[in-house]
């Protein structure tokens, strides 16, 4: 690789959003005000000085819109209200402001590919004749004849299937009983698709984008931004698709499967009493899965992006440069980039840099084709290690091949190491915020939390694991509630229910456990327990964003240094000032004439030789 000036795209680009840090709050986990056990918006507020000494510039919300639930709220049944779960619009006004008074911008989640079957155009559909302009919202179709000329249309249009697992058509039973249309769902048989062919269906989303916009939001991520259009003639497809591309795929992951309201099969290699253990029960091996399938016809159409110059236009009417990021599982990264052209997005998450694993190798190329695709759009770009659909990077990084991506973590698959986990992945942290472009951190992750990898199956609630049987493990594990306090019920999550515990223990009841059980570990990394702390997972982080702040690293410039070795297991580049050393060899480095260590992931400063296998360095002149 040469060690020539790559242009840093975005360098050059004065808003807020080209260079900021953005924390994402899942506000199921992050912090319950009222004691009910599940977080909420007056516990994100609570909070949110807590964010202010950490450093952000910003924080994105997962969706907390009036939802089922059947999907986390990722199933919104109206996108211009607060479910009851997290509070009121009230509380959310009140959130924002206290937010923009301590310099933190706030994005929310836009969930435009599917509703709710509680959405009330969904209800009206269901109501509605085939052919009617309520059923035009969404993605109703005839079936297929069983037998040519038969009329039955007993097969599903296409042989599609569902992200989640199992078949993405649901057939409807008209009044009379007998059977009707079917209806597309890419994800949950709750989360059908919306038809975006309809006008109507754009006008509704620029409106839903109008109403937050005016409440004073600053962003929206998309969520599967790539997914909306989908190719004429609903043609079959053989390939399989995943919410995460390029990761480890379990066998039968796509197979027939039971929906996650009807059935709760038990995985966790006990059978529920009076049946016996087999099936679903039954570990299962994870395979790698293919880099490429085909082409998709649901993911990554052309139609999308004339979408997203509309919502550019709608953004372009506001000041205080409003912002848009996709979720965008697109491979190659040149077909990413069309997401972020200047009349687009202004951003995408870059999941090639979160696939590559612990690998120098691996992280190299994702940092270079990042850079490069980006740079051809001129637009900056993205850097995320973890989010709330991925196994947490320290759980990834402690497994025997650290550059696997699996479909979560259960008590029966390998059990990472942790200590080895957490040092790579506070190495990796370091070199994801001193690469120039905006830095995307997942809550906890500033704590050192692992996955929780020994979730009971009952407490499981993820839909993927109950349509595909217990094969894919699910998403749980990295949505466990965080841990604020050490010594208190829950670590603290409920701040109301802490502050009753003296008298839960007067009248014999215990106070509202966390919706998701929280493993032991978690006592010894509460926030608590780490505040002030040299050393700590939470001082890092606190340091390495205040070094980035200082030195301008997310508006800098990027060269591969002399020192560069990947295949030696070396990463080393110069972002201005800092060169930034990364040993994922085996042995130690010393450090580079001229430069003294200014901060390093393994807790020492000034030291004359980079530890090997785990240790990075930002080194100043």
């Amino acid at each position: 690789m040469p060690h020539s000036p790559i242009p840093t795209p975005g360098s050059s680009i004065s808003a807020w959003w080209a260079s900021a840090v953005v924390y994402q709050i899942y506000p199921r986990s992050f912090a319950d005000a009222n004691g009910d056990g599940m977080g909420d918006l007056a516990g994100i507020s609570a909070k949110l000085p807590y964010l202010q000494e950490l450093g952000v510039d910003a924080v994105w919300l997962s969706p907390f819109y009036k939802s089922p639930q059947a999907d986390a709220g990722y199933d919104v049944a109206d996108y211009r209200t607060v479910d009851p779960l997290f509070g009121t619009l009230d509380d959310f006004d009140a959130m924002l402001e206290k937010a923009h008074g301590l310099g933190i911008k706030v994005i929310v989640d836009l969930v435009p590919n599917h509703t709710s079957d509680e959405h009330v155009w969904f209800r009206e559909a269901l109501a509605a004749a085939p052919g009617s302009p309520e059923r035009e919202r969404y993605m109703f179709h005839p079936g297929k004849d069983s037998k040519p000329g038969s009329g039955d249309g007993a097969l599903a249009p296409n042989n599609w299937k569902s992200i989640f697992g199992g078949p993405a058509w649901t057939r409807l039973t008209n009044d009379d009983g007998t059977p009707g249309q079917w209806y597309l769902h890419l994800f949950d048989t709750k989360q059908p698709d919306l038809n975006w062919e309809s006008p109507e269906v754009h006008e509704e989303m620029r409106s839903v984008l109008r109403f937050w916009l005016d409440r004073g939001v600053d962003g929206f991520r998309v969520d599967v931004a790539h997914g909306l259009v989908k190719e004429a003639g609903l043609p079959d497809w053989e390939g399989s698709a995943a919410m995460v591309e390029g990761g480890l795929s379990a066998p039968g992951a796509h197979s027939e499967a039971v929906e996650p309201h009807t059935a709760h099969p038990h995985v966790d290699g006990k059978a529920p009493a009076g049946q016996a253990a087999g099936g679903a029960e039954t570990a299962v091996e994870h395979k790698v899965k293919p880099p490429l399938d085909p082409p998709s016809p649901f993911f990554d159409q052309d139609g999308v992006h004339e979408i997203y110059r509309g919502w550019r236009q709608v953004l372009s009417e506001y000041d205080g440069d409003r912002m848009l990021v996709a979720e965008a599982w697109v491979e190659p990264p040149e077909r990413l980039a069309r997401y972020i052209r200047k009349d687009e997005m202004q951003q995408a998450f870059n999941f090639d840099f979160l696939l590559a694993g612990w690998d120098a190798e691996r992280m190299a190329e994702a940092i270079q084709s990042s850079l490069d695709a980006a740079g051809s759009v001129e637009a900056p770009s993205t850097w995320v290690l973890s989010n709330h659909d991925t196994v947490r990077h320290p759980s990834r990084f402690g497994l025997a091949d650290p550059t696997t991506f699996p479909k979560g973590i259960a008590a029966e698959d390998e059990q990472p190491d942790a200590a080895l986990g957490l040092a790579r992945a506070r190495a990796a942290s370091m070199v994801s915020f001193a690469l120039p472009g905006s830095a995307y951190l997942y809550q906890g992750e500033e704590l050192g939390l692992p996955e929780h990898t020994s979730l009971p199956a009952k407490a499981r609630q993820d839909p993927s694991f109950f349509r595909t049987k217990g094969v894919e493990r699910g998403r749980d594990g990295c949505r466990v509630p965080l841990p604020w306090k050490a010594a208190e019920s829950g670590f603290g999550f409920s701040e109301a229910s802490t502050a009753g515990d003296a008298l839960a223990a007067v009248i014999g009841k215990a106070p509202t456990a966390p919706w998701l059980p929280q493993p032991e570990s978690f006592g010894e990394l509460a926030a608590d327990l780490q505040a002030g702390i040299d050393g700590s997972t939470l001082e890092l982080y606190r340091s390495v964003l205040s070094f980035r702040k200082d030195h301008h690293l997310g508006s800098g410039t990027f060269t591969w240094a002399e020192e560069h070795d990947p295949a030696n297991g070396i990463l080393a580049f110069h972002n201005r000032d800092v060169l930034v050393v990364v040993n994922m060899g085996a042995a130690a480095l010393a450090v580079p004439a001229g430069f003294r260590v200014g901060l390093s992931s393994d807790g020492g400063s000034g030291g004359a030789s980079i530890v090997p296998n785990s240790g990075a360095y930002l080194l100043a002149l």
